[in-house]
């Protein structure tokens, strides 16, 4: 079988992002679960990172299998790997990977903000509880939106079933009759990036009221409150850019104007597969205590 440039980029590509998907998730969800194991209980946050990994493993793995089978098993692919199942596994690990990341933002929002309005000072004391109801409701949009996009695949008819085992070409012709209304589905998706961009936006201006306060403030504590602020914002802006690239993707593969195992296709493919993998790694770089655990556990860190 021979492979063209572009199909052989695409594996190295794929290969590296499933490889640093695989380490970085695995990492959050092995770390968090460890500590669950010592202590008996987790905070919030370690609940929302393990949860995070969980989902991000979830999602690079169905990115995985569909390039597989797309460079190697072509016809495959296209009869049995954009299914029901397979589709009801992309659209819930990519509408729940968004939910949690949103309770992030809401945590950081809560957590690190210096607003002081009643609204505001109520829910920051009841954290815990709104964190465990966000990700129960999290749950329950994501299966909710992945149930729809099911209902708005491509039917299941004797016709359609003998024209996927014709050729590659009506295959997809099929699949386009119900696309707009996929599309339509994944709109729904709008609603948590707007509650995320909402809470970054108050990150952003918390930090600029930080900084006017503290003017006269003390210097450490300016330091400490700004350095948080600074992380929770990295955390939370880098995760926006691979999220809007992993959409715009995302929704320009679900139209097939890109030709099947073409460059363009490729490379919407290596775009959505870099948004598990790289905010993750902005995560365990954002935090020492994850760079340390992470170094002891890869052996990165040279012995004394």
């Amino acid at each position: 079988m021979a492979f063209s440039f572009s199909t052989i980029l695409h594996i190295i590509v794929m290969s590296a992002e499933f490889f640093t998907g695989i380490t970085v998730n695995g990492f959050l969800i092995i770390v968090n679960c460890n500590e669950l194991i010592r202590h008996r209980k987790l905070m919030p946050i370690q609940i929302l990172l393990m949860c995070i990994g969980m989902s991000r493993l979830g999602l690079q793995m169905v990115l995985m299998v569909q390039s597989f089978f797309s460079v190697f098993f072509p016809l495959f692919y296209v009869k049995k790997i954009h299914g029901a199942a397979m589709m009801f596994l992309w659209m819930f690990f990519s509408s729940i990977s968004l939910w949690f990341a949103t309770c992030l933002s809401v945590f950081y929002c809560l957590k690190i903000s210096g607003f002081t309005q009643s609204c505001f000072l109520w829910l920051k004391f009841r954290m815990p509880k709104l964190i465990s109801w966000l990700l129960l409701g999290s749950l329950l949009a994501s299966v909710s939106i992945a149930s729809l996009c099911i209902e708005v695949d491509y039917p299941k008819t004797e016709e359609e079933d003998a024209l996927r085992n014709t050729t590659l070409y009506f295959a997809h012709k099929t699949k386009i009759k119900k696309i707009s209304e996929v599309l339509l589905v994944n709109l729904a998706l709008l609603f948590p990036l707007a509650i995320f961009v909402m809470c970054t936006s108050m990150l952003l201006i918390s930090l600029y009221k930080h900084n006017h306060r503290m003017q006269h403030g003390s210097h450490g504590f300016r330091n400490a409150s700004t350095e948080a602020h600074i992380n929770a914002l990295k955390t939370v802006i880098t995760f926006f850019c691979f999220f809007i690239s992993y959409f715009a993707a995302f929704m320009t593969n679900m139209t097939f104007s890109s030709p099947y195992r073409s460059h363009q296709f490729f490379m919407l493919k290596d775009i959505m597969a870099a948004y598990p993998s790289g905010h993750s790694v902005i995560i365990i770089l954002s935090n020492s205590k994850f760079q340390q655990s992470f170094r002891r556990i890869f052996c990165l860190k040279k012995k004394l």
